[in-house]
């Protein structure tokens, strides 16, 4: 290759399943002229990271995975050298596209105990197996954040937990589980995006710790993993005064980060991808086009994602560059390429996908989850079994939750919170012990996790019962914003909505009552 075409192979632009055509042959000719080394597919532009952080609601579609293939051969078919296909599944393929096998969220695979670190390595894999058969090469995953900041607006669930120990041992073995599911994997958000209160898609983070506390806490997992292997990280946009001589410069463009002490003081000699660079703590700082992916390069890193300026990069670092740096990373492209069998043009192939091992995994990890943290003391004192037993769903359509599973409970009556006023709530508790299922609408924290102050206000009220058992399938982060000190009802942990979280919680309930 020469050298326009080395630096091309630096780029990783967003590819959108659900695009104009207009769009998509804008971006065939990226792929053409300028001969760029991959695409990162997100669902949608409506969704796609800085677009989306904020709102609530969701584009859904029913052709998605299908679409998703066909981009992929349309793509792959006129690239003169084979594209890097990355996605970001850190929960699978569900977490950018419909009807596709969801995995547990890291916070909830972070509740089940070390030992069942194997279980880890497991979701890994099937994960990495979900995207080699549809022809996605790379996930951006796992993240290997401490999460020691409970007001995260961005990381939260998506972080194996606050106990850096558990972290690396947790990221590390879904990592190598994404590898020996045939795919490539990486750390994030290099230096550590766990202890912010601002997200990154909409503005800088940033972490006022000394060097000493990062390598103590934020770096941890990471130092962790260089030294176990870990060949792609991930950098985020964060300012970290303490790593950069007291600038707020991203660590993302800065040198004292990635060249300093990531390349030099940690020995890490693997690939350095940016976090997408259309993020709005990186992507107003400079004003003429190409420079932010030149300052980008030019601090470390190899690939640069969701660059919004191909073309105006390309010839920017041309023009600034050098051979030896442009040299050195289109070489560790390469030779991942290579690893992943990409150096060859060749077809992409496509397996179907197998929902069934999902659906095993996650009644495993459910069925662990409960049996690990559910008190059957705290509990069988609700659930004598000729005893009349009243359910509450909030945040859920109920006809929705009646499965056999749950009708097998034989509820004396069933309601939904949304209905219900104070008076007729307290009637239903005065007759009967009764169960509230808390259905979180999101698992972000924007907008009190999406549930509205009259039903917040409502759980409270309710939580002040000692015959009100909460189950409660969300993240357990929200917790703190219905129960009170003056709450007095068992609270069981569910984590999240997921059918087979469901069909375990009340096959539990079922034998606990029996």
């Amino acid at each position: 290759m020469n050298r326009l075409q080395k630096i091309a192979q630096l780029f990783s632009p967003a590819a959108f399943v659900h695009d104009s055509e207009e769009e998509i042959q804008k971006l065939e000719q990226l792929i053409k002229l300028q001969q760029i080394g991959g695409v990162t597919f997100f669902h949608s532009r409506h969704s796609a990271a800085a677009n989306f952080e904020g709102r609530q609601e969701k584009l859904t579609f029913d052709n998605s995975l299908e679409k998703l293939k066909s981009l992929i051969k349309r793509y792959q078919s006129i690239s003169k050298t084979p594209l890097l296909i990355s996605i970001d599944a850190e929960f699978g393929l569900a977490m950018r596209i419909e009807q596709t096998p969801q995995y547990p969220y890291a916070i909830t695979l972070g509740q089940l105990p070390i030992e069942m670190e194997p279980l880890i390595f497991e979701s890994g894999k099937l994960i990495g197996e979900d995207l080699k058969a549809i022809g996605i090469h790379l996930n951006l995953a796992p993240v290997a954040d401490c999460n020691t900041n409970p007001n995260n607006p961005v990381i939260g669930y998506r972080a194996f937990g606050d106990d850096k120990e558990k972290v690396s041992r947790f990221a590390l073995a879904q990592y190598k589980g994404m590898i020996a599911g045939g795919i490539a994997a990486c750390y994030k958000h290099f230096p550590g995006h766990g202890d912010t209160a601002v997200d990154s898609h909409l503005g800088l983070p940033i972490i006022d710790k000394t060097k000493e506390q990062l390598l103590q806490e934020e770096l941890y997992p990471f130092i962790a993993g260089i030294k176990q292997g870990v060949d792609m990280i991930m950098v985020g946009h964060l300012a970290v005064p303490a790593l950069t001589k007291g600038e707020r410069l991203p660590a993302s463009l800065s040198k004292h980060v990635l060249k300093n002490l990531l390349r030099e003081e940690l020995g890490f000699n693997g690939i350095v991808i940016s976090d997408a660079l259309n993020m709005k703590a990186v992507s107003e700082l400079y004003p003429t086009k190409g420079e932010l992916e030149w300052k980008a390069f030019d601090a470390g890193n190899d690939i640069l994602c969701f660059s919004e300026n191909i073309t105006e990069g390309i010839h920017y670092i041309n023009q600034n560059a050098t051979d030896e740096q442009i040299d050195l990373s289109y070489q560790r492209i390469y030779n991942l390429k290579n690893k992943l069998g990409l150096n060859t043009a060749s077809k992409p192939t496509f397996s179907k996908l197998n929902d069934n091992k999902a659906n095993t995994f996650n009644q495993i990890v459910a069925q662990q989850l409960f049996n690990t943290h559910w008190d059957k003391a705290q509990i069988t004192h609700l659930l004598k079994p000729k005893d009349k037993i009243a359910f509450i769903a909030a945040f859920n359509n109920l006809e929705d939750l009646k499965t056999l599973e749950f009708n097998n409970l034989n509820f004396h009556e069933t309601h939904q919170l949304e209905d219900l006023n104070q008076q007729k709530l307290d009637l239903i508790t005065e007759e009967q012990a009764c169960i509230l299922g808390i259905f979180l609408p999101s698992a972000k924290p924007i907008n009190q996790f999406g549930m509205d102050q009259a039903s917040i206000d409502k759980i409270k009220v309710l939580s002040q019962n000692p015959n009100v058992l909460i189950i409660h399938f969300g993240n357990p982060l929200a917790t703190k914003i219905f129960i009170t000190s003056q709450s007095k009802s068992t609270i069981l942990q569910a984590y999240q909505a997921l059918p087979e979280f469901q069909s375990q919680a009340w096959n539990h309930l079922q034998t606990l009552r029996t």
